[in-house]
């Protein structure tokens, strides 16, 4: 008889993954059932209601996708850790059998002068001044046997505190690599469910595709337009040579498609947009919404500078980027392109400076 093994309770964050992923699905049903927006006698409001309720589920695919992103960065940064921690412990490893080989040689060494001794064939400090020129030349041949004796146990003592030493290290290592390739692997579990959640997300975003090219002329133009899109007017705008470079980038994609997971340079998501533009000054930035919030330095509403990333919506699952004058640029939702909007457009969540 096959048994089913009990679940643990659930982490905070896959809390939130069956919460967005039940949402998704409730947001997602009136839309699918309409066939398409373009429904012959519906009225504006009812237009409006379906669009407003498909924006609805995009955003919440795209906060999915999100997360898979930042997940698969996570393994990759696991990943590396793990193998530059077998590395170290590799080289530990080498450190220590080295040290415990050049001890036991000196060791072997100390032992043949030991056997000499225990058989006469070595003259004890007394007994080696016997031939000496002169009383001083006695006593400096005594003095010199001792200090070699001496010497011998210095670096006896100190071989062995090295051979310790690189033991201890290579345990540490060896800990540190297991430690990182079980969290390794923890997050590959955690990545290849969120995968196959990934499958279905895949389905409802191919949905979404069909929602909008469905749409009729009319509809179209209202679901392009649904943030107040605006033409850019960055007459008298200054900033940092930084933050005007990554406004150039990405204002230079105006007019390009959207396109879930993409970063350019064709197409582009809305922290897919921020990375390229970022990339174009040689600078490295984190790939999604929720990492260039928490990695950047917070500003205040009022203290918006140009090429300052502004994010949306609650846990942060929408990014823009600042331009000056009260405006963003901002890659949003399938069938929209890279567009201007008012900043205060959509829900904020905080912004951050590179």
């Amino acid at each position: 008889m096959a048994h089913t093994k009990a679940r643990g309770p659930r982490s905070g964050g896959e809390r939130r993954k069956a919460i967005l992923r039940r949402r998704l699905t409730t947001l997602m049903a009136p839309v699918l059932a309409c066939g398409c927006l373009a429904i012959p006698g519906a009225g504006a409001d009812d237009i409006d209601r379906l669009i407003a309720e498909m924006d609805e589920a995009s955003r919440h695919a795209a906060a999915l996708n999100e997360e898979v992103k930042g997940l698969e960065v996570e393994v990759e940064a696991k990943q590396h850790d793990m193998d530059s921690a077998k590395g170290r412990a590799h080289d530990a490893k080498v450190r220590a059998d080295e040290a415990l080989a050049a001890e036991n040689n000196y060791r072997s060494e100390i032992n043949k002068i030991a056997a000499s001794k225990y058989r006469g064939t070595v003259k004890n400090p007394a007994v080696a001044t016997l031939g000496a020129s002169n009383p001083q030349n006695a006593l400096d041949r005594a003095a010199y046997l001792a200090t070699l004796s001496r010497d011998a146990e210095a670096v006896a003592e100190s071989l062995s505190n090295a051979t310790a030493q690189a033991a201890r290290e290579h345990d540490e290592a060896t800990r540190a690599a297991a430690a990182a390739e079980f969290q390794r692997n923890e997050l590959n579990h955690t990545l290849d469910r969120l995968r196959k959640e990934s499958d279905e997300l895949h389905q409802r975003t191919e949905d979404i595709v069909r929602q909008v090219e469905a749409l009729d002329a009319v509809s179209r133009a209202r679901w392009e337009s649904k943030n107040g899109p605006i033409a850019a007017d960055l007459a008298g705008v200054v900033g940092s040579e930084s933050g005007m470079a990554a406004v150039g980038a990405a204002m230079s994609k105006l007019g390009s498609p959207y396109g879930w997971g993409s970063a350019g340079p064709s197409a582009f998501d809305c922290s897919g947009l921020m990375v390229w533009a970022y990339q174009q000054q040689g600078k490295s930035i984190p790939r999604t919404s929720q990492a260039q919030m928490a990695g950047g330095i917070p500003v205040s509403r009022g203290e918006l500078q140009p090429g300052d990333i502004v994010g949306y919506y609650p846990g942060a699952t929408h990014v823009g980027m600042y331009i000056g004058n009260g405006q963003l640029v901002h890659a949003s939702d399938y069938g929209i392109p890279v567009q201007v909007v008012p900043v205060d457009s959509m829900p904020w969540y905080g912004a951050v400076r590179y």
